[in-house]
């Protein structure tokens, strides 16, 4: 028995008040449907996947799905004027007789496996599946008027949240028994299911984080969820770099260093540069020079990281000038000479650029004032980097990590307990493993690692 996604992308956005439908805005470098398209894409659960989305949108969903390379979606088709009606196209283009369905509103991209996972496994045993969350609020009644008519039990009630899993064969009856009536008023298809009494409806665990973006302020909320996002994806097969020409600025210490020799390790071709052998980033004609060597000698680079940082601890009225403008030039504007300086090379290979940042960057930290704001500023460039070279297919991501190992670390907080601190080695797999992830704009927080 297949497993199907349908995935509902026929809102025109009117509450968001925006310009375009909330689906297609862009969020951490890539639109909300394409969020949302890759959390079923990379489930291992899902066999097929459709899109219903507005007639005059499927060409352009149709240009992104291809874009994206996802190999499960099998039909992008026209939706209808209602909720309902989408969804009931949706289901009826499943030719199988027998298969689970999970129906998701393309505007939650936080999904997760987990909660898709559980909506499958519970098909087992019943034939209808509700998601949904616990209320933080207290919910009220009201009359047409605005009073209170009642205070229900809090405990008893549930935020509901998407997807829905049914049994396929049931919920085509559901449809079918609703489109005999002139109007349903249901907001879902478990709706329907309760409407007809024709199942039970199971009610698994939601999250938090799998949020609707529906008003304008819920597009605030999701560009934060991006940028906090912490990584727990499987590594990719780092044999892939096999022949890659990397350029890795910072690479003859801490993370860029296990970076240099992980990668070599696999069969890429990797150049280190830093200060030890003559490249400062804030000299955008050394960076310049190292990249023009690389390439005439290779004829090719595909990737360019940059690990180089500076922390220097204190308050802001103790430091110099000079401190302030070496730490602001090694961290960020480096990065803006090393993104200038590699973007030819990227274009013609289609490649990746890589940058760092701290966890220091959510918010400013006494005594790291020019550091957490330059680290902040580094994020920041790298999602509009992202959109800027989205049309040449260079993808540009940023690691942060939490605290790692490394002699930077050292020299500003001494020895601290191992255990506490994150591997070079490990933060360097994922950072090449990234490189190989088709995804841009992102923040790849790296918080837990096992051994």
């Amino acid at each position: 028995m297949k497993n199907y996604a349908i995935i509902l992308a026929s809102g025109a956005g009117e509450r968001s008040g925006l310009e375009i439908p909330k689906q297609f805005i862009k969020i951490a470098g890539k639109s909300v449907l394409e969020h949302t398209l890759k959390a079923f894409e990379d489930n291992s659960v899902i066999d097929d996947i459709i899109v219903v989305t507005n007639s005059s949108h499927i060409d352009y969903v149709k240009d992104l799905v291809k874009k994206n390379g996802f190999k499960k979606i099998q039909k992008v088709i026209k939706g209808g004027e209602t909720r309902r009606e989408s969804s009931c196209l949706g289901i009826n283009a499943i030719s199988d007789d027998n298969a689970k369905v999970l129906i998701h509103d393309a505007v939650r991209p936080f999904i997760s496996s987990k909660i898709i996972n559980d909506c499958i496994e519970a098909l087992d045993k019943y034939k209808a599946v509700d998601v949904a969350i616990k209320s933080a609020d207290t919910i009220i009644q009201v009359d047409w008027d605005g009073i209170i008519e009642n205070i229900p039990e809090r405990n008893i009630l549930r935020r509901g949240q998407t997807p829905q899993a049914f049994d396929l064969k049931t919920i085509k009856k559901a449809h079918e028994l609703a489109n005999k009536e002139d109007k349903v008023a249901v907001t879902d298809d478990c709706g329907l299911i309760i409407k007809y009494k024709l199942a039970d409806v199971y009610v698994v665990s939601g999250d938090d984080s799998n949020i609707k973006i529906t008003y304008p302020i819920d597009i605030e909320i999701a560009d934060k969820l991006f940028q906090l996002k912490t990584y727990t994806g499987t590594l990719r097969e780092l044999s892939e770099l096999k022949n890659k020409k990397i350029v890795v600025f910072g690479g003859f210490s801490g993370i860029g260093k296990s970076i240099c020799q992980i990668a070599e390790k696999y069969g890429a071709k990797v150049y280190p540069y830093s200060r030890r052998n003559g490249v400062d980033v804030k000299d955008i004609e050394s960076v310049k020079k190292a990249l023009d060597t690389v390439y005439k000698q290779e004829n090719s680079i595909d990737y360019v990281i940059n690990t180089t940082g500076v922390l220097v601890y204190g308050e802001i009225n103790k430091r110099n000038f000079g401190d302030i403008e070496e730490e602001i030039g090694t961290n960020y504007l480096g990065c803006i000479n090393i993104a200038k300086c590699s973007y030819e090379y990227l274009k013609k290979s289609q490649g990746g650029l890589l940058f760092y940042s701290s966890s220091a960057y959510t918010r400013g930290r006494k005594d790291y004032a020019v550091y957490s704001s330059s680290k902040a500023a580094v994020v920041n460039f790298t999602q509009a980097l992202a959109e800027e070279w989205e049309e040449y297919d260079i993808n540009v991501n940023v690691i942060v990590p939490e605290r790692t190992a490394t002699p930077m670390r050292y020299q500003n907080f001494g020895e601290e307990p191992p255990e506490t601190l994150l591997k070079p080695d490990y933060v360097a797999e994922i950072s090449l493993s990234t490189l190989l992830e088709n995804i841009s704009g992102q923040v790849i927080n790296i918080k837990k690692y096992s051994e």
